[in-house]
């Protein structure tokens, strides 16, 4: 079962140590992070993707709860949500494959943001499946990727919003019916 796990954590040094050492710790691998500033002053947000139990993954979240800097954490995995990802592809182009390469970007709605006489680089944002397609295109194509760099995979819940994100939003304690599941979700059940 494949788990998204958001956490809002403290913008200081050595979180993300404490985060990589509990998956070391859990023998869970992380398939994909991503960690950035967020829209809360003095935190990071951090999207971590894992594949593990139903049972592994309850336990994930209540032993992120438990780390220091942790300020909350949320399993969207199995809620609605859109999941976004970034590359940048650095293909080798002459004369002759360039229009090629121009029309496989524009068919995968990529970008070029830099050309030069001997390569070109894509932009290209969207779901894993279409990053992965466009790669195995050009790669089919003959192609030569020089240089490929992706982003983790980055998500938000789809309408739905967190308690953290209604108290973000001045509302009041009763304006959060989720608010006393989610604090319930947290406690693992042993």
């Amino acid at each position: 079962m494949l788990h998204t796990f958001v956490a809002y954590v403290e913008d200081l040094p050595g979180v993300l140590t404490r985060v990589a050492s509990l998956f070391r710790r859990l023998n869970i691998n992380i398939s994909s992070v991503t960690v950035g500033r967020s829209e809360r002053p003095g935190l990071s947000r951090l999207t971590l993707v894992c594949e593990a139990s139903e049972e592994a993954g309850h336990r994930i979240r209540a032993s992120l709860y438990k780390l220091e800097n942790v300020v909350d954490v949320d399993d969207i995995a199995q809620a609605p949500n859109v999941t976004r990802e970034l590359a940048l592809i650095k293909v080798a182009a002459t004369t002759k494959t360039r229009s090629q390469i121009f029309e496989l970007v524009e068919v995968f709605r990529a970008r070029i943001v830099d050309l030069t006489s001997e390569s070109l680089m894509i932009e290209m944002t969207g779901v894993e499946s279409k990053i992965e397609g466009l790669i195995e295109i050009l790669r089919a194509s003959d192609c030569r990727i020089l240089e490929l760099c992706r982003s983790g995979k980055m998500t938000m819940r789809r309408g739905h919003h967190t308690s953290s994100v209604l108290k973000a939003m001045g509302a009041g304690p009763d304006e959060t019916p989720l608010a006393a599941e989610e604090a319930a979700a947290v406690e693992p059940e042993l």
